[in-house]
């Protein structure tokens, strides 16, 4: 397992400094740079989701997205974001001093000039047909990476932009960042114990996420930042269902983090294959594992007393979870008193608190290779 340290990152000025000299930055004053992105469009699961799923649809476990506490430590009410609060994308929203991102099937998302979500909670990599082949239908999520990708070129239809190099295209695609968020930790769990094993599903989730990185590219993207999937094995939900035998030095599922980490490996190998099939694109890797290893690691040194135990659950004990009592159910109504100090918000998801000190190390921490970090952080967010 490589971990990525900020001394080690070499490569992520002279990225930073391409991309400067590949962007026309204006000037609202004399030091301040506007930040080069005008729009986001962010694809993914329930890290990235900002509302295109909700109790009705969501997954089954975690149906429970639309009622309190969820969304109480920014928002103060539920927002159909699985958290207390932001995500790694409004983070990211905010540093480029863009409003929040826009869900694709809110109605209002097609006035956005600023960008548009299309993650959906419960997605997959994989198409839904290959686990309906495979008879494993119960609570999987109908609309993969593929949908997400269909939801796209309907935008840009919508918007006029049908071929290369028109007028509509270049509004729609200038000045864009895409963000793909962690794909890949849904197919893993929903084909546990079934006849689909772990190196085929990392085999296909990963030709189906170059795929769709190459329909996006291949439609204009010249700013692309794909993250890899995070610790999967350190949540509480893996934690529960992992034979206790089954840990490695950090308490966590060692079976589970490997195969995280080795999906992430291949996916950085596809992706140095890609930078050379598009040379005027960036393309940068964003190592949410290394991220959450460095936190999980040392928790105390980045403010979390609890590095395990959800603090939206039931049930009590080292991770306070219940796969049938999850957070916003009767029986787990209520938070712990403050989720700034807990990583895990619901067994599965994270807390703002911790999405917030993810942000920062994509960001200006290291953890993002080729860089962006050319816009100012807002410590007061």
């Amino acid at each position: 397992m490589v971990h990525h340290h900020p001394s080690s990152q070499m490569d992520c000025l002279s990225s930073s400094l391409l991309i400067i000299s590949l962007l026309p930055l204006t000037f609202s004053s004399p030091l301040t740079p506007k930040p080069p992105f005008s729009k986001i469009y962010a694809f993914g699961d329930s890290f990235t989701d900002t509302g295109n799923t909700h109790s009705a649809t969501g997954p089954f476990n975690f149906r429970h997205v639309s009622n309190p506490p969820y969304g109480t430590t920014f928002f103060h009410r539920p927002t159909n974001r699985y958290s207390d609060g932001r995500l790694v994308v409004d983070f990211l929203a905010s540093a480029l001093s863009l409003p929040f991102l826009p869900p694709y099937l809110d109605p209002s998302s097609r006035a956005s000039s600023h960008g548009i979500n299309f993650a959906v909670a419960g997605s997959t990599a994989l198409d839904y047909e290959v686990f309906v082949r495979h008879n494993i239908t119960f609570d999987i999520t109908p609309q993969s990476l593929g949908t997400q990708l269909q939801w796209f070129n309907s935008y840009l239809e919508q918007k006029g932009c049908r071929g290369d190099g028109s007028r509509e295209c270049a509004m729609a695609l200038g000045g864009a960042l895409f963000w793909v968020g962690e794909l890949g930790i849904n197919d893993y769990a929903y084909s546990y114990g079934s006849s689909l094993s772990p190196e085929y599903i990392q085999k296909e989730a990963i030709r189906n996420i170059v795929n769709f990185l190459q329909g996006i590219l291949s439609k204009g993207a010249k700013h692309v930042i794909v993250q890899g999937l995070p610790l999967s094995g350190c949540l509480p939900l893996s934690l529960i269902l992992s034979p206790s035998e089954d840990k490695d030095v950090l308490g966590c599922s060692s079976s589970i983090n490997k195969i995280s980490s080795s999906h992430n490996l291949l996916l950085q190998n596809k992706l140095h294959e890609l930078r050379k099939k598009y040379p005027t694109a960036i393309i940068s890797y964003a190592d949410y594992l290394s991220a959450h290893h460095t936190i999980i690691s040392n928790p105390k040194a980045y403010g979390f007393l609890e590095p395990f135990k959800t603090c939206c659950g039931a049930g009590g004990g080292a991770y306070n979870f219940d796969i049938f009592d999850t957070c916003g159910s009767p029986e787990a109504s209520k938070a712990c008193s403050d989720p700034s100090k807990y990583v895990n918000w619901d067994g599965v998801h994270l807390t703002e608190a911790m999405y917030k000190k993810v942000a920062y190390m994509f960001f200006h921490g290291g953890y993002c290779s080729p860089s962006f970090d050319i816009f100012a952080w807002k410590k007061g967010d």
